[in-house]
């Protein structure tokens, strides 16, 4: 997955803007934290990784994702929203360890007469964000949209 940002000129136009937009609304806010509210909008954590990967449009991070990251997906086929608690990178360096809190719990059975919800869980993805391990129907533990 590549992504493609702006020139680094036009992200620090970004950040000029949006700080004279704050000050003409009474709120007081610094050319640098600016910048950093850019690199956010653009998902990346903070101004020098956005400014690094801005330089190099076309080289993908190996994995977009970042502890502390907002993300979403599908956890045993049911949407969620969360927070990423924990990644690390395995042997091999093919899989990558991800902790995710959700936001609302998510019911993981499928039966109507009974349920089970998780707030936290751990998996192995890949660097699509996909788990390989899968249900007994085919579908991935976890998928990430990234």
């Amino acid at each position: 997955m590549t992504t493609t940002y702006p020139a680094i000129d036009e992200l620090k136009a970004q950040a000029k803007r949006l700080r004279q937009a704050m000050n003409d609304r009474g709120t007081a806010l610094t050319h640098s934290a600016a910048l950093e509210m850019i690199a956010r909008q653009h998902g990346a954590r903070d101004w020098n990784t956005l400014a690094a990967l801005a330089a190099k449009p076309n080289a993908a991070a190996k994995t977009p994702l970042f502890v502390g990251a907002h993300i979403r997906g599908r956890y045993l086929n049911q949407p969620f929203t969360g927070e990423v608690l924990a990644l690390s990178a395995l042997p091999g360096g093919e899989l990558h360890r991800v902790t995710i809190h959700f936001d609302e719990a998510v019911d993981v059975v499928t039966f109507e007469s009974f349920s089970a919800f998780r707030r936290r869980v751990t998996a192995q993805i890949d660097a699509d964000g996909v788990s390989p391990r899968k249900t007994s129907n085919g579908v991935p533990h976890l998928v990430l949209d990234l």
